[in-house]
Formats: C-alpha cells, sequence, structure tokens
C-alpha cells in the first residue's frame, strides 16, 4: 500500500508537470482584457460639485444609478476588450459586500446591439463546474474557460441571475455603458426588455482571455479623469481605452489596458472606494499579464479637504502624496511592474480649489518631472492647462467643471503617452 501511494503521487506529479508543460509550450497566457475597480454601493459622487447648467454639456454621463438591493433579477453588463483571445473566462467579486451572494446563472456571449447579443455566441459560465454557486463575503471567483474567439475591441455581455436578496452590490458605479436589469433568469435570453438600465457594474471585476504569449497589458490607475467621468457614454472616449486604440494600431498592438479608475478615489485616504494603497494589490497586482500602470492620481487628495463633511485634518502636504507614490512604486517594482508617473492636472475655478492645495500640486508635479523616480513620465499638466492661466483647464478640453476632461482632451491625453516606453 505503501508504494502504490507513493507511486500514485509520482504520477500525479508527472501529470501536473506534463500539464503545465504543455501549457508553456502552447505559447499562450491568461491576460486581463478588461477590468474594472468596485466600490460599496450606494456611493454617492464626490469631488467638485456640479457646474452651472449652462456649463455643462449634455454630453457628460452621470453617476450610474445603483439599486439598493437585486432579487429575482437578472443584470446584462457590456464590457469592451483591449487585446483578444481564443478563450475567456470572468472574474467575479464579493470583495466588498457583507453577505453572501447567490449566483443563480452566468452566461457570456458577443454583444449585437443595446441588450441583444448573438445567440450564437452564448455560452453558459460555471464555476469550479457549478452553474450555480454562492461567493462568500470578501471573495473573488473565477469562472471555467469557455471557448469564444474574442477579438480586440469586442463588446461583450456578461449576465448574472440574481435569485436571493443580495442586499447594497458591490459596484462600480461609473461603468460608462448601459447596464440592463430584468425580472427573472433571461441569463440566456437574445434580447431583453429592460425595466431598468445604469451605467453600472455590478460584482463583475475582470475578463480574461488566453492569449500568445507575447500578449500583456498596462493599468490605468487613478481617480475620476481616469474613470472617465465627462467622456461620452457607450461611445469608449476614457482615455486609456484611447491609448488602446493607439496601442493596436502601431508596434505595440499585443498591449491592452485596464481601467482602474474610481470616481473620487484617494491615493492616502478612503472617500469613494478604498484609498490607492489599499487597493492597490487587488487591483494592479492580481491582473494576469501586466507589465506596466500609469498612475494618475493625488488631485482628491489634495482638494477633498476642502469639502464640507470631510473630517478635519485631512490635508495632505506634498511630501504625504511623494511618500504614497513611493510606496507604490516599490510594490509595484517587487513583482516587475514598470509605472508611469503622470503629472496632476489643474482645477482652480472648483470651489474646493485653494492656493494653498495649488501649492501642493506643484511640488508634486516638480518631483515627478525631476526626481527620475518613475520608469517613465507624461505630463499631462503641460498638456493640458490654460497657456493664458496655468492653474485651469484648456478651455477646449474643459467638460465644463474645472476637473474632467472632455472627450477631446481625454483623446490628447491618450496621445500624449510615449508608446515607445512599453517596448523597453
Amino acid at each position: 500500500m505503501k508504494y502504490t501511494t507513493v507511486w500514485l503521487l509520482s504520477l500525479g506529479l508527472c501529470v501536473s508537470a506534463a500539464d503545465k508543460k504543455s501549457v508553456v509550450n502552447s505559447g499562450e497566457h491568461w491576460v486581463a482584457t478588461w477590468a474594472t475597480a468596485q466600490a460599496i454601493a450606494p456611493v454617492a459622487p464626490l469631488g467638485a460639485p456640479p457646474p452651472p447648467p449652462q456649463a455643462a454639456p449634455a454630453r457628460v454621463s452621470p453617476i450610474g444609478q445603483i439599486p439598493a438591493t437585486f432579487k429575482n433579477q437578472t443584470v446584462r453588463m457590456v464590457v469592451r476588450t483591449s487585446i483578444g483571445g481564443r478563450r475567456v473566462r470572468v472574474q467575479l467579486s464579493n470583495a466588498l459586500g457583507n453577505s453572501r451572494l447567490a449566483i443563480g446563472a452566468a452566461h457570456i456571449a458577443i454583444r449585437q446591439k443595446d441588450a441583444a447579443i448573438v445567440s450564437a455566441t452564448d455560452r453558459v459560465l460555471t464555476f469550479a463546474g457549478r452553474a450555480s454557486f454562492t461567493i462568500p463575503p470578501g471573495a473573488l471567483v473565477v469562472s471555467d474557460p469557455v471557448d469564444l474567439d474574442v477579438p480586440r475591441f469586442t463588446d461583450l455581455a456578461i449576465s448574472l441571475y440574481l435569485p436571493e436578496d443580495t442586499g447594497p452590490p458591490t459596484v462600480h458605479p461609473l461603468g460608462l455603458h448601459t447596464s440592463y436589469i430584468v425580472v427573472g433568469d433571461a441569463t440566456a435570453a437574445a434580447t431583453l426588455n429592460p425595466s431598468t438600465t445604469t451605467t453600472a457594474y455590478f460584482w463583475l471585476s475582470g475578463v480574461e482571455v488566453l492569449a500568445p504569449s507575447s500578449a500583456w497589458v498596462i493599468v490605468a490607475f487613478g481617480d475620476s479623469i481616469t474613470d472617465g467621468f465627462a467622456t461620452t457614454a457607450n461611445k469608449d472616449q476614457a482615455w486609456p481605452t484611447l491609448l488602446a486604440t493607439r496601442l493596436a494600431s502601431n508596434s505595440t498592438a499585443k498591449l491592452g489596458v485596464l481601467n482602474l479608475g474610481i470616481s473620487g478615489n484617494r491615493v492616502l485616504r478612503d472617500v469613494a472606494g478604498t484609498n490607492g494603497l489599499a487597493r492597490f494589490d487587488r487591483d494592479v497586482l492580481a491582473r494576469p499579464g501586466v507589465r506596466w500602470m500609469i498612475l494618475l492620481e493625488g488631485i482628491n487628495d489634495i482638494t477633498f479637504s476642502a469639502i464640507p463633511g470631510i473630517p478635519p485634518g485631512q490635508a495632505v502636504t506634498a511630501e504625504d502624496l511623494i511618500w504614497g507614490y513611493r510606496q507604490i512604486l516599490e510594490r509595484a517594482h517587487t513583482h516587475g511592474i514598470k509605472v508611469v508617473g503622470a503629472t496632476i492636472m489643474p482645477v482652480e475655478g472648483v470651489p474646493t480649489y485653494t492656493e494653498a492645495g495649488e501649492s501642493v500640486r506643484q511640488a508634486v508635479n516638480q518631483w515627478i518631472r525631476t526626481e527620475q523616480a518613475f520608469d517613465a513620465t507624461v505630463d499631462f499638466d503641460a498638456l493640458t492647462r490654460d497657456p493664458a492661466n496655468p492653474k485651469r483647464l484648456r478651455p477646449d478640453f474643459d467638460s465644463g467643471d474645472h476637473v474632467h476632461p472632455n472627450d477631446a482632451g481625454n483623446q490628447a491625453m491618450a496621445d500624449a503617452i510615449d508608446l515607445a516606453a512599453f517596448l523597453k
């Protein structure tokens, strides 16, 4: 019996090694093609108060309305891939939930238009063999792979059936793609007649593809400017998505981009979502295939201390923010991830602007430009500031709220990034 057990264990090790070798020899690996950062619902949109009605362009997308709970409902969410692959799997996260989450069914398909899918591409998603399952509080689960040819820049529809009362959902409020909610299990339906729509993502944290080993991704890590606040909904105009388009038409064609921005997020303290240091492992290190990240965050650390209701003593110095950046750099470099440092853009004109905060911003930007702490830099401040008043956004890039760039501003930001840096 002893020798039989040893022989079986040895055989198991050989089989595992052979399986692993076949994966390596296949020249493929799992790479995240889309991802989003999550918060707890309901989330109040924090940041600069809305601009006067006459200054606000009609295309600006608000934070999506968040249901207080789901029960006996299907939500169909649309995501846009940044790289392609021949197999696909999905991540669902209850990382910020306080109760167990029951999933009655889950499907993935290529989206045709609006809430309609290409029926021939519909696939049932199972998780460790189960079509229905429960996610514990704080947990993330990954689906079994399904065969589905997914080209880059493809809209995928992920449908979840939620049979039981979910309580407040784990959510990404500013999804910028319409999500569709209907009563009952409609996960396999070719189209939906939704009772409710929103622009938020619920429990969906990532989509991964089996891609060539030469494919990898860049994480865009930041706040509402990275999230795409004030860009046109359903038009994919946030700068990380526009950067992915640039990458596809150059020698960087096998690189994708993940948008891990959270509107209202800060580097050092919680407000909208957990702070940047706290969510770094979940939103960057846990994503397969990440080799670079672009860090654009800090303006909310500077300005939020002036918002009524924010606890006193939250003002930051330039040294505080630089310390936070150094922490992110150290942790990224430990895992072989290089970092592009982006300068903080001007915000004069918002009610939370102060001259003291402007001094902090200038000092931080000077450090980013001169200290060579980052592996590369992009000067979004110089790009977007008004030449007539460098403390303000350029009028042609200003969405109207004096902090969030419009579609044209986002395109300019994507165009300003040196693609050659990613090939080093």
